[in-house]
């Protein structure tokens, strides 16, 4: 397993450095104003000395190389225009804790809502709750968010009484923002429960302990549940990962100062160094989302041999 963990691990800092070329070099072409506080003040001779002063004359080789050594060293940079000169991890150590405490509410409450409704779904296969739950699946699937996010926001408003914007102050002020969550992951893990649960169902070692008169409850819960948990677990950690990282349209949506809203603050002010600094991190949360997910599934399935050639299992 280690040498598989190795392999694993080194792949996934080959795709962030190439995904790191990829985002530094396409925002080496967006406007320059973007590296400077007052950039309309600034004479044409001064914005040249200020790029050359941030080595943004040099060679995009030599930028990139110099951009990746701060990466491993866990350095960012300094935000030129959200706020002039302050240091990228200072701002993201501030932002984090939030995105990180509203995501792993709503992962708490998505989770087993998710679950729960996919093996009911499974169980009641083309009974009524199975329909409703599919209408409800093919809802979020098809509408898009920022429609019902702003009908939630709205009646949530109106009805309940319930804050319109967070307020660090009112815990009450969190449900419409923790709903808007979790609805789009309570969709995911159902549709998945279920869809596992369907196909271990109609396997012949089901139909054969069918056979042999195992009760219904022991067959849906010790074999087919157990079974079908497998393949949800390696959607786990990136689901985690990204939810705690923060939706970039519910943190705007509902003023919340998280990193979601942070990405969406600095595309508008154009700080091209913060812009930067957040696709990385987002990127480097997907991949590391994606490993975990593979080396958990390992763990818990003793049917998956590390040691077998790729593409094997």
């Amino acid at each position: 397993m280690l040498a598989y963990t190795l392999k694993r691990l080194a792949r996934s800092v080959v795709t962030l450095v190439i995904i790191i070329a990829v985002v530094f070099s396409l925002l080496r072409f967006m406007p320059i104003e973007g590296y400077f506080t007052n950039y309309e003040k600034m004479t044409p001779t001064q914005v040249q000395n200020g790029l050359q002063q941030l080595g943004l004359k040099d060679p995009l080789y030599q930028q990139l190389g110099r951009f990746l050594g701060q990466v491993a060293k866990g350095d960012l940079g300094v935000s030129h225009r959200y706020r002039v000169n302050a240091s990228i991890n200072g701002i993201l150590a501030k932002k984090a804790p939030v995105s990180i405490k509203f995501g792993l509410i709503s992962m708490a409450v998505s989770l087993p809502l998710g679950i729960g409704l996919g093996v009911l779904m499974a169980r009641k296969k083309g009974g009524l709750a199975d329909k409703m739950g599919n209408a409800y699946i093919v809802f979020i699937q098809a509408v898009p968010n920022a429609v019902y996010f702003l009908f939630i926001q709205l009646f949530g408003s109106s009805w309940f009484g319930l804050n319109i914007l967070y307020d660090p102050k009112s815990p009450s002020s969190m449900i419409l923002p923790i709903i808007s969550l979790a609805l789009p992951s309570i969709s995911s893990y159902a549709m998945w429960m279920r869809r596992y649960m369907v196909d271990e169902a109609n396997k012949d070692y089901i139909k054969l302990a069918r056979a042999k008169g195992v009760s219904n409850s022991v067959v849906w819960f010790r074999h087919v549940f157990r079974n079908s948990v497998v393949p949800m677990v390696q959607l786990l950690p990136g689901s985690l990962l990204l939810t705690i990282s923060g939706s970039i349209y519910v943190e705007s949506l509902y003023s919340i100062p998280g990193m979601g809203g942070l990405l969406v603050d600095v595309i508008k002010k154009q700080d091209n160094t913060m812009v930067q600094a957040l696709v990385v991190i987002f990127a480097a949360l997907g991949i590391l989302g994606l490993l975990l997910g593979d080396l958990l599934m390992g763990l818990v399935d003793p049917r998956i041999s590390f040691a077998k050639k790729e593409g094997s299992r």
